[in-house]
């Protein structure tokens, strides 16, 4: 999924987004249906990965979370960047490309349209919540080390 076509399902859900110049170290915020990206992100793909976790505030989050020494707020931070790995990168995706011949985590990072750090990230929380691998349909998709093996039928 793309930044743009992210961007647009957000405005249909009619949460205003806005690039803006936000302090170094924000990538982005969300609050009362606004989401706010940092103008100086360079690139789309590292956007539609921020974007995404922001979309996992408004679905998963409630109140003013910025206070990360709480606990429930972490668990909130948590759940809304879970939700963003699971928007861009839904476990069928890691079966798709393995049958388009992807090799590589660089390689699968750019197939997924997302960044390595996204990926990487998204790869911990799958093996946080499933182990080391997950049935996908007839597919057993392996965590560590990263690999897609196909069930006989």
């Amino acid at each position: 999924m793309t930044y743009e076509e992210l961007y647009q399902e957000a405005t249909q859900l009619g949460i205003d987004i806005y690039e803006m110049p936000l302090k170094p170290r924000i990538n982005g915020l969300y609050g009362d249906n606004v989401i706010g990206i940092n103008k100086f992100i360079p690139t789309s793909t590292e956007k539609v990965c921020i974007l995404a976790e922001e979309l996992g505030h408004y679905f998963t989050s409630s109140g003013d979370i910025l206070d990360q020494s709480e606990i429930a707020n972490r668990k909130q931070e948590k759940r809304a960047r879970s939700w963003g790995y699971e928007k861009l990168i839904p476990l069928n995706r890691f079966v798709q490309a393995h049958k388009h011949g992807i090799r590589n985590r660089y390689e699968l990072a750019d197939h997924l349209g997302v960044t390595e750090d996204f990926l990487e990230s998204a790869i911990n929380r799958y093996i946080e919540k499933y182990g080391t691998h997950v049935m996908v349909g007839t597919s057993i998709v392996t965590f560590e080390p990263l690999g897609v093996a196909k069930l006989f039928e």
